[in-house]
């Protein structure tokens, strides 16, 4: 029927749980209450030999979603993807997103925001001390998870996966060094305003129409200008990054397409030169726009999974040993 809501972002039908149930995991959705304020979470687990049951997994996966998103519509797709190849995945909407709590998309205090989903995460981890346990970060969502791993003890993961991380912001995509000035000779007051250029991210981030058409039609996104606090900070943290990127040990993927033009693939080959991890791996996808997974055509967004899934595979194989874990997870999301 024209002009017609769309529910999901796969149409009216089916139902979330016969979808979930097709694609063969399980999710389960809930809130957390975190230091900083609440969060929607969900998870996905993969379907055992009954319906309803786990199946055993390889590892856990905690997934952070990009500016302006949320753990929902298109994003899940990624979580799903994970799922189905034996992990449990774990996502919250950042604070300022979604479901979760905070003003719409304003990002003034990074650590905040990181240690909000933080808490969320550690939580699950510390139940589950003997799986490998990887976070994953896509588009801002990689700079919150930069952070989150930061300000953790970095023993506390197995590896980390980047698809497009912000690290580096492109010079086209910079907020006017004299606009942040005269907004912060307002003393603060001006830290909310939804004032700044967007610069057309969406159209920069995705390269199949089609899927452009399906994201935007995301009722949690959100549209607005950005927030001066928020591209205040995100600044800030670009630049913290290059004196902290030594300071990564484990593991890790960092993923980029050359033709990126929300967050520059300079910040994954620093990434890549900069840190201290012995296993470390860039992959370059020539041609290939910021949205990797969601945003590509099909045939490009499964070359990145499947680069994606022998990675992590192989981590596994190599660090966690390889062992099965017991189906019965505690999922304390539910």
């Amino acid at each position: 029927m024209a002009g017609e809501t769309t529910r999901f972002f796969w149409g009216n039908e089916p139902s979330e749980d016969e979808y979930y149930a097709a694609n063969g995991v399980i999710n389960k959705q809930s809130y957390f209450d975190s230091p900083h304020g609440r969060l929607f979470t969900q998870s996905f687990h993969p379907i055992g030999s009954a319906p309803s049951e786990p199946a055993p997994i390889k590892g856990l996966v905690f997934m952070t979603h990009g500016y302006g998103s949320d753990s929902g519509w298109l994003f899940q797709k990624i979580a799903i993807s994970y799922a189905t190849w034996g992990y449990a995945v774990y996502c919250a909407d950042l604070l300022g997103h979604g479901r979760s709590d905070g003003l719409r998309c304003y990002l003034g205090d990074m650590e905040k925001v990181a240690a909000a989903s933080l808490s969320f995460f550690s939580s699950i981890r510390t139940n589950h001390p003997s799986l490998p346990a990887f976070l994953f970060g896509e588009s801002m969502g990689g700079a919150a998870t930069l952070l989150m791993y930061l300000r953790s003890d970095p023993a506390t993961w197995t590896g980390l996966i980047f698809s497009a991380p912000l690290f580096v912001i492109p010079d086209d995509m910079k907020p006017s060094k004299l606009h942040l000035f005269l907004y912060g000779l307002l003393l603060g007051f001006a830290d909310t305003w939804a004032a700044m250029p967007d610069n057309k991210m969406v159209g920069k981030a995705i390269k199949d129409p089609e899927k452009l058409r399906v994201i935007a039609s995301n009722p949690r996104r959100y549209t607005g200008k950005p927030r001066v606090g928020t591209m205040r900070e995100l600044l800030r943290l670009c630049e913290y990054f290059k004196e902290n990127f030594s300071k990564v040990t484990v593991p890790f993927l960092t993923a980029h397409g050359t033709d990126d033009g929300v967050t520059s693939p300079e910040g994954s080959k620093m990434l890549y030169e900069m840190a201290s991890s012995e296993d470390k791996t860039l992959k370059l996808y020539e041609g290939m726009y910021h949205s990797l997974i969601q945003g590509e055509p099909d045939e490009n967004g499964q070359r990145v999974l499947a680069d994606m899934r022998e990675w992590i595979d192989e981590r596994v194989k190599r660090y966690g040993n390889g062992v099965l874990a017991n189906g019965a997870v505690t999922d304390v999301s539910s």
